[in-house]
């Protein structure tokens, strides 16, 4: 289980499972971090996490999607 987010993650890359870039987190909130999207996420990644609204500032991207809080990023799970 992956722990939760805490003040210090604020800044790091979000990652998919194979090192792609997706975002960095703004603000975290537990079991929830806000994450500003890269500037050239795909639609077929946002859709997977649930970003399907264009627009927004930041999105919401809870633990149970997060495989790994490294130290300078996030990694999230395979199967998304």
């Amino acid at each position: 289980m992956t722990r939760n987010f805490r003040a210090e993650d604020e800044g790091k890359r979000v990652v998919t499972a194979d090192g792609d870039e997706i975002g960095t987190i703004d603000q975290t909130s537990g079991s929830m971090a806000h994450v500003k999207p890269s500037m050239g996420l795909s639609q077929s990644v946002r859709r997977r996490l649930g970003w399907a609204e264009e627009g927004e500032e930041t999105y919401e991207l809870r633990t149970s999607r997060v495989d790994d809080i490294g130290s300078d990023e996030v990694r999230l799970k395979k199967n998304l």
